[in-house]
């Protein structure tokens, strides 16, 4: 795990990660203090949870692809690439190397917006409050879902087309996945396309792993079938982003 390491520590060092902590921590706190939530104390802790799923989507989406791709397009240009590669590290193992310190990093931001959920935003009443942990612990599991293939794209593409590539096409997938895909589904309930319906049928539609408004609403927890289904789903997304991160990620400038 020498490549491992090494990225783990070149993100460590360069601190961004710090103001996606502090951004996690800080902002589900104070923006609901200087809201319009603080006129009426019940809309405090809703506020919260916008807060708080919203900063961590943003630092997800805009810090960790950003950071993905950056590492990928510095191990095939570098030279680091070819270095592990001539050591016997084949470019399979490197990919997953750079995705799992990336991958690590977001990790615990996840987990950390979640608990803020369960202890700083959770219902009072005990039969709502019984399903806040499920709840929290499915939209975690989505949410990471949703990132671990994006963080794999991110990285293959920068390695092969340079890192701002890698970080717009991931950043235009993943913002047409939570909010286009939706615009578009309006769209065909107003008037039928068959071309703009096939193009929504493959569509990854990444707004049915957010959960806030259903956080938010106290909706309660997913029912067991949808939650799986909706696992299953995800899933074959990481199995098709898997193989097409495979298919672009290169270790060097020539490939």
């Amino acid at each position: 795990m020498r490549l491992f390491r090494l990225t783990i520590a070149t993100i460590f060092q360069r601190k961004a990660w710090a103001i996606c902590l502090l951004a996690v921590v800080a902002l589900p706190f104070a923006l609901p203090m200087i809201s319009s939530a603080t006129e009426k104390p019940i809309l405090v802790q809703p506020a919260r949870i916008l807060a708080a799923w919203d900063a961590l989507w943003v630092c997800a989406v805009l810090w960790g692809l950003f950071t993905a791709a950056r590492e990928g397009e510095a191990n095939a240009k570098s030279g680091i690439g070819e270095y592990f590669l001539a050591t016997g590290l084949s470019a399979t193992r490197q990919l997953f190397e750079i995705w799992l310190a990336v991958f690590c990093f977001l990790v615990p931001l996840t987990l950390i917006t979640a608990l803020i959920c369960q202890f700083a935003a959770a219902p009072a009443d005990p039969v709502e409050h019984s399903m806040w942990w499920v709840l929290n612990a499915q939209y975690v599991v989505l949410f990471l879902l949703v990132m671990a293939p994006l963080l794999a794209l991110a990285t293959a593409l920068a390695s092969r087309f340079g890192g701002i590539s890698g970080f717009a096409v991931t950043l235009g997938i993943a913002l047409y996945g939570l909010y286009g895909v939706g615009y578009l589904d309006n769209l065909l309930k107003l008037e039928e396309n068959p071309i703009l319906r096939h193009l929504w049928l493959f569509s990854p539609q990444y707004r049915f792993a957010d959960l806030t408004q259903r956080l938010y609403f106290k909706s309660g927890a997913l029912p067991t079938a949808a939650f799986w289904t909706m696992t299953l789903y995800f899933g074959g997304i990481l199995a098709v982003y898997t193989g097409l991160s495979r298919l672009c990620f290169r270790t060097k400038l020539s490939s």
